[in-house]
C-alpha cells in the first residue's frame, strides 16, 4: 500500500538524511574535537540552559567579539555573490538551478543550509550578530540538526513535525552542543554540501556522504586513514571566509607553492598552491608538458560518484504531478532502491562511476538568470562555461553536466522560480498546482509572471574538484591519444594517437618509402658486391 507524501514527509526525508549522516559522524567530530586547545564545559558563558539557537551565539560572542561580523560578509551568509568578471549578481538568494529550481521561494526549507537563525523571508535581519549559527559549523556531537521547514532553527521544544504527522520531535540539548564546539570537520561541511538538492550526492557527483570518511581509492588526500585531509586543509579559512568558489573558480592558478607565513592573496584550494606547475618526477618530465593545456583534475579524477552513492544526471519536472490508482502521490524505484519517479519532483536518471565531460574552461561561468531572456526552442544553459584553446587562461578541465527539463514562463520567456516546498495552498507539493506555485513563487523574487507555462530543456555544469583518485589510478596515455579517447571532442590541441595531418602523413609515409628502398637497394648493392668479389 502506497503512503501519501505531504510536504513536510519530504521535509522529514532530508532531516532523516541529516540525523542519518551526523549519526555516522559522531566518531569523526569527537576526534576533531580531541585536538581543540580548549574545554568550552569550563567557560562559564557556556553553563546554563540555552532556549535556542541565538542564545548561544549571544554566549559565543562574549569571546569571540568579531566572528559573527566577519560571519556577516561571508557568502555562506549572504547566499548573494557579484561577480567581479561577468557583473552578475548570483548565489542562492537569487538563482534558478536545474535541481530544486530555487531556495528564494522556499526559504523555511532551504534556510536549513543556511549559517543563520530564521530566515524565513524578506523580514529577516541580516545585521544581527545574534542571528549568525556558530554551531552548525563548530559542532562536534553530531547531533545538532536544523530541520527543513523551520527557517534554519533548531528544535528547542517538543513539537510535532511535520504538523499533523502525529510524530513528535523531541529538543536537542544546545547546551551539551555548545559545550563541545571545535573547528570545523569534513562532517560539519558535508551536512549541507554533500547533501546539495535535497539527498545525498544529488547536486555535485565528487560531493556525497562516502567523503565523510573516504577511503584512499576514493579521495587519496581526505583518505581516513592515510592524509586525513579535512575541507580546510584546502579550503583554508581566515576570518571565516571559505577560499573556492563554483561562482568564480580558479582554473589556470599562475602562481606558486603556497608558502606558511609569507603573504599570499591567491586561492589555496587548487592543486598548484601544494604540487606546483611541474608535479611530476623529472622521469615523467613529459607529463609536466601537459599542465600549460590539462588540468590536473582531468587525469587525477578519472570519474566522479565513485564512493558508492548514485549521482543525479537528469530530472525531469515536466512528468511531476502524477498520481497512483488511488489518486495519491507515490514514488517508483529502481532495482537499486533509488528513487527514479516521485510525484512531487517527476523523473530522475541516475549514475555511479560517471566518466566526466571535458571543456575548455577559463573559470568565468555565466548564470542565466531569472531576469534572463530564453530561447524554449533550445537547451537553455543555465550555467555556461567559458574557455577557449587560444585564450591563454583556459585548461581542458573535467565537468559534470547536469540535464533536466523545467518549468518556464512561456509568454514572457524567462526562467521561474516555483514555490514548491511548504503546506500552505501555493506549495506545489502540497497542491501540484504549477499556476499556483510559479505566481506565488515570482512573487517571492518580484519578477514579472504571464501565467503562460511550459517546459524546456536545460543544462548545468560543475567542475569537478573532488574525489582525486591514487596517482596509479590516473589516466592512462592512450585513455586520451586514441581515436575514441576522453578527449575526442576536444578541439584547438594536436593530440598524437589522435589526430592526424594528411600532407604530414604523405610526407611521412614517403620519406619512410624511400628510406626503406635505399636500405634495401644498398642491401643489394652489397649482396651484388660480395658475388662479384667472390667469382673473382
Amino acid at each position: 500500500m502506497k503512503t501519501q507524501r505531504t510536504p513536510w514527509h519530504t521535509a522529514t526525508l532530508v532531516v532523516g538524511w541529516l540525523v542519518s549522516f551526523g549519526a555516522l559522524a559522531i566518531s569523526g567530530m569527537a576526534a576533531a574535537a580531541n585536538t581543540s586547545t580548549a574545554d568550552h564545559s569550563k567557560f562559564k558563558e557556556l553553563q546554563k540552559h540555552f532556549a535556542s539557537g541565538p542564545e548561544v551565539t549571544k554566549a559565543c560572542l562574549t569571546c569571540h567579539t568579531e566572528a559573527a561580523k566577519q560571519v556577516h560578509r561571508t557568502k555562506h551568509w549572504t547566499w548573494e555573490y557579484l561577480n567581479p568578471v561577468t557583473q552578475q549578481k548570483v548565489g542562492k538568494k537569487t538563482m534558478v538551478n536545474n535541481f530544486c529550481i530555487s531556495a528564494g521561494p522556499n526559504l523555511p526549507a532551504c534556510a536549513s543550509c543556511h549559517v543563520g537563525y530564521g530566515w524565513k523571508d524578506a523580514s529577516f535581519d541580516f545585521k544581527s550578530e545574534v542571528n549568525v549559527d556558530c554551531l552548525v559549523c563548530h559542532d562536534t556531537t553530531g547531533i545538532y540538526r536544523k530541520p527543513a521547514g523551520l527557517a534554519g532553527n533548531p528544535v528547542t521544544k517538543r513539537m510535532e513535525l511535520p504538523p499533523g504527522s502525529g510524530k513528535f520531535v523531541d529538543p536537542i540539548d544546545l547546551t551539551k552542543i555548545a559545550q563541545k564546539v571545535s573547528k570545523s570537520s569534513r562532517d560539519t561541511c558535508g551536512v549541507c554540501h554533500f547533501y546539495g538538492g535535497g539527498g545525498d550526492a544529488v547536486k555535485h557527483g565528487d560531493l556525497d556522504s562516502s567523503m565523510s570518511a573516504p577511503d584512499r581509492e576514493v579521495d587519496v588526500h581526505m583518505d581516513a586513514t592515510g592524509l586525513d585531509f579535512t575541507c580546510g586543509t584546502c579550503h583554508a579559512t581566515s576570518a571565516h571566509d571559505v577560499p573556492g568558489s563554483r561562482f568564480a573558480p580558479t582554473v589556470k592558478d599562475e602562481g606558486m607553492k603556497r608558502i606558511r607565513g609569507k603573504k599570499d592573496d591567491s586561492n589555496p584550494a587548487n592543486c598548484v598552491a601544494c604540487h606546483g606547475k611541474r608535479p611530476h618526477p623529472i622521469q615523467q618530465a613529459k607529463l609536466n608538458d601537459h599542465t600549460s593545456k590539462i588540468a590536473c583534475e582531468t587525469c587525477h579524477i578519472p570519474a566522479f560518484a565513485r564512493g558508492g552513492p548514485a549521482t543525479k544526471m537528469f530530472w525531469d519536472w515536466s512528468t511531476a504531478g502524477k498520481m497512483n490508482e488511488k489518486g495519491k502521490p507515490f514514488q517508483k524505484k529502481d532495482e537499486d532502491g533509488h528513487v527514479i519517479y516521485d510525484s512531487k519532483k517527476g523523473d530522475f536518471i541516475l549514475a555511479k562511476n560517471v566518466i566526466p565531460e571535458y571543456m575548455w574552461f577559463n573559470g568565468t561561468v555565466y548564470y542565466t538568470l531569472v531576469s534572463d531572456k530564453i530561447d524554449p526552442t533550445k537547451v537553455v544553459q543555465i550555467s555556461r562555461f567559458e574557455g577557449s584553446p587560444t585564450d591563454g587562461k583556459s585548461l581542458i578541465f573535467p565537468v559534470k553536466v547536469f540535464r533536466g527539463k523545467q518549468p518556464y514562463d512561456a509568454g514572457n520567456n524567462t526562467l521561474v522560480t516555483p514555490h514548491t516546498a511548504g503546506t500552505d495552498d501555493a506549495a506545489y507539493w502540497n497542491t501540484f498546482s504549477w499556476p499556483k506555485a510559479i505566481a506565488a513563487g515570482m512573487a517571492v523574487t518580484g519578477a514579472p509572471f504571464s501565467g503562460k507555462i511550459g517546459f524546456v530543456e536545460t543544462e548545468m555544469r560543475w567542475p569537478i574538484n573532488h574525489m582525486v583518485a591514487p596517482k596509479e589510478n590516473a589516466l592512462a596515455c592512450q585513455q586520451c591519444h586514441s581515436d575514441n579517447g576522453r578527449l575526442k571532442g576536444i578541439q584547438g590541441i594536436y593530440m598524437p594517437g589522435r589526430d592526424s595531418s594528411r600532407y604530414l602523413d604523405i610526407l611521412g609515409g614517403g620519406a619512410a618509402f624511400f628510406a626503406l628502398l635505399g636500405v634495401l637497394g644498398h642491401g643489394a648493392l652489397r649482396i651484388f658486391s660480395k658475388r662479384k668479389k667472390g667469382g673473382n
